[in-house]
């Protein structure tokens, strides 16, 4: 048991199991990929952990850029989507991974999916680590999904609360 700011959580994935599923997606996309250059689009700053360990497994010649969005407050999603950092460099017939920390609404990655769309890439594609089914409000294609969980909040391997939490080694659930 942890505690973050005034919650209690309890251990969920421990990281080991983590930083072995990351490294059979990275094996993946380096599947998937090869013959071409993919631009990993890191959604900050819930993704950091993911995204560098991601890297570590794709030995395919790949590049990385980062994007903040938000639509969280304390353990909800607000559902509306504030882009606080966005791509400075042009993306236009690039193939993109979007590379987030987790899916649950949907509606964060839908609103960054028709902005990078409009900016006419080759393909994307969406690399997650956690992905919460029960949760998810709109259909997505998600390509590459680390863990599905139940619907229940979670930190720890960058994802926080309210801030703190983003440093735990492993994923932990909220204890009620």
């Amino acid at each position: 048991m942890v505690t973050v700011k005034d919650k209690s959580f309890r251990p969920f994935i421990e990281q080991i199991d983590i930083e072995r599923r990351i490294a059979e997606l990275g094996e993946q996309i380096s599947k998937d990929y090869i013959g071409r250059q993919p631009l990993l689009v890191v959604v900050l700053n819930g993704a950091f952990l993911f995204a560098a360990e991601l890297m570590k497994g794709i030995n395919i010649p790949c590049e990385i850029t980062f994007v903040r969005v938000s639509s969280y407050e304390k353990t909800a999603s607000t559902g509306q989507v504030r882009s606080l950092l966005s791509l400075t460099e042009s993306i236009e017939n690039r193939d993109l991974i979007i590379v987030e920390d987790i899916v649950d609404t949907g509606l964060t990655m839908t609103e960054l999916l028709g902005q990078l769309t409009a900016r006419r890439p080759n393909s994307i594609e969406i690399a997650t680590l956690l992905h919460k089914p029960e949760a998810t409000r709109v259909p997505l294609k998600l390509r590459y999904v680390g863990f599905e969980i139940e619907n229940k909040f979670v930190v720890g391997y960058g994802l926080d609360y309210d801030g703190l939490g983003r440093n735990l080694a492993g994923i932990y659930q909220l204890h009620v």
